[in-house]
């Protein structure tokens, strides 16, 4: 979806984003400076990601993106991609029991055909069960890349255009509804954590006119206080979108 200059919600005296993004940057540094395995923090940082994902929801926002899983993530050590996979299972394996008792809904960003047939029926699941009802909508990035994304919709509309299911005149809102965000605002915040000052290939498309927040906090520490610094900061901002 294009930027949207009346994305917020209008709060009593805060400016509520509709839509935050977080790069959780951190994991494994926050474990090598406890002396514990980069397994360890992913495990923390998975917790972090829920507590988070309740926060936003309580402050009133709709949705929640994050990058869990990079299509570039696969070159790390065999062990440590292992141990993410494990913990990305038992977060839906969780998330599909109460999902529906928290009314929060659940899309997965990415290639899920390049995860094990297991994590597909999961992500399946989930689908069908966000399918059934409205409310907060956590977006988790898996098996994910901004570029590849793009060329996937590329793909999807070329195909489209063959077939006669698509105008042959392309427009920005067109081409939105090939990608995985099809149907949600562009995030008017994005939000990166553990120091780094980049994009990352994260929500490249969408990412045109989000304002951009960089704190040094490791993801792991990165808590509802620290969120609210972010949010702070983005408050003060003044959103153009090329206007003056």
């Amino acid at each position: 979806m294009a930027a949207q200059s009346g994305n917020t919600k209008a709060g009593e005296n805060d400016r509520i984003p509709r839509h935050i993004a977080i790069i959780m940057d951190g994991n494994g540094r926050w474990a090598r400076k406890r002396g514990l395995p980069r397994t360890a923090g992913h495990a923390v940082g998975a917790e972090n990601f829920r507590k988070i994902a309740t926060t936003c929801k309580n402050m009133g926002m709709d949705y929640l993106t994050v990058y869990a899983f990079s299509t570039e993530n696969w070159k790390r050590p065999t062990e440590e991609v292992g141990a993410i996979m494990k913990l990305l299972k038992k977060y839906l394996d969780e998330a599909i029991e109460t999902m529906a008792r928290d009314k929060i809904r659940m899309k997965i960003f990415g290639n899920v055909e390049g995860l094990s047939a297991e994590l597909q029926e999961m992500v399946a699941k989930t689908d069908a069960i966000s399918a059934g009802y409205e409310g907060f909508q956590a977006n988790i990035c898996l098996n994910y890349g901004g570029r590849d994304e793009i060329v996937r919709a590329a793909m999807r509309y070329a195909r489209d255009c063959a077939e006669g299911k698509a105008p042959a005149e392309l427009t920005e809102d067109s081409f939105s509804s090939y990608l995985y965000s099809a149907g949600i605002p562009d995030p008017e915040l994005i939000i990166r954590t553990g120091g780094e000052k980049r994009v990352s290939n994260f929500l490249l498309w969408q990412c045109a006119y989000s304002e951009f927040y960089y704190t040094d906090v490791l993801w792991p520490d990165f808590g509802p206080e620290e969120l609210e610094k972010a949010l702070e900061a983005f408050r003060i901002r003044e959103r153009r979108f090329g206007a003056v």
